[in-house]
């Protein structure tokens, strides 16, 4: 049985040379050049072969989300489409409907951080300090601070395994008999030796889900010596987020730029991803081009129902 894997390229920049795209080539976050890009696309195509797919076939995220837009239009409209996904955010600004000579992407701008970015400010300015991040320890009479290091492996889940090696658990314990707060450093050390990464992220993204609809709230996460129970506000996440909001602000007018386009003959602007419910990050947009142009819908689903259109 032969299957066709439609899989998204995470992006940086430039747009998509293929079939009626003009501009220039999307890159993989991190990729300086066409070799680097082979070497990233010849990897997944490993990957699927050995999984036993016998047809392959690439397509970009953004373009698949614009598939499926486009298989709702009756008409011609040009679009910008903004696919946030867990890495990366993409921008790209196409032109789509049933008159397929007029199809084509016209530019793209993206960046490499979104929703896992997010999640890792609450980390560092909720939960960190929580654990001890900031406070200080008692070396020979010195007053040191906590090693930092740490704090920033649990801004990543799949980076807190790192922790577990002997000889990092031995310098916490040395930190613990050390520090002013021992508890919390005492929470750390249970955090990692039970690998607890992947329960503390869903925590953090369950507050952040929470923020998307209320003004405040609840974080919460229980196990053996870890109590973290605290209460968040939107303001606070939305500072804490700033710079990443600046990013996306900073790409989005670049792609209108760079594509020489006029923000007012955008007919269209479809939002996909998850980071596209966060509310400063929607406001991005409807500051833009109206609140009365922001298309969204199957925010979780577009990418996959594009891909399976085209397949």
């Amino acid at each position: 049985m032969i299957r066709v894997i439609k899989t998204g390229a995470e992006t940086q920049f430039g747009a998509p040379i293929r079939s009626g795209v003009v501009g220039r080539p999307v890159r993989f976050v991190g990729a300086e050049s066409d070799t680097d890009d082979d070497f990233a696309v010849g990897r997944l195509r490993v990957a699927l072969e050995k999984a036993g797919f016998e047809e392959i076939a690439f397509e970009f995220e953004p373009v698949a989300a614009a598939s499926y837009y486009e298989s709702t239009l009756d008409h011609d409209e040009l679009i910008l489409i903004g696919d946030f996904g867990g890495g990366t955010s993409d921008f790209s600004l196409l032109r789509v409907g049933p008159s397929a000579s007029k199809r084509a992407v016209l530019g793209n701008e993206g960046l490499p951080l979104a929703g896992d970015a997010f999640d890792a400010k609450i980390i560092r300015h909720l939960v960190s300090p929580a654990l001890g991040a900031g406070s200080l320890l008692n070396s020979h009479g010195k007053m040191l601070p906590v090693p930092n290091w740490v704090y920033f492996k649990l801004e990543r889940w799949h980076h807190l395994s790192f922790l577990r090696s002997r000889e990092t658990l031995n310098m916490l314990q040395s930190v613990m008999t050390q520090a002013e707060e021992s508890e919390k450093i005492k929470a750390l050390i249970y955090l990692v030796n039970h690998d607890l990464g992947f329960y503390l992220h869903r925590a953090v993204q369950k507050t952040k889900v929470a923020l998307s609809h209320e003004d405040t709230a609840r974080f919460f996460f229980e196990d053996g010596d870890v109590r973290l129970d605290t209460v968040v506000t939107r303001a606070e996440f939305e500072g804490w987020i700033a710079e990443e909001l600046g990013g996306i602000e900073q790409k989005v007018d670049a792609l209108i730029k760079n594509a020489r386009a006029d923000a007012r003959d955008i007919d269209m602007v479809f939002l996909t991803g998850g980071s596209s419910f966060v509310p400063s990050v929607r406001r991005i947009f409807e500051t833009r081009f109206g609140a009365e142009r922001i298309r969204t819908g199957d925010e979780f689903t577009s990418v996959a129902r594009g891909l399976a259109l085209a397949s």
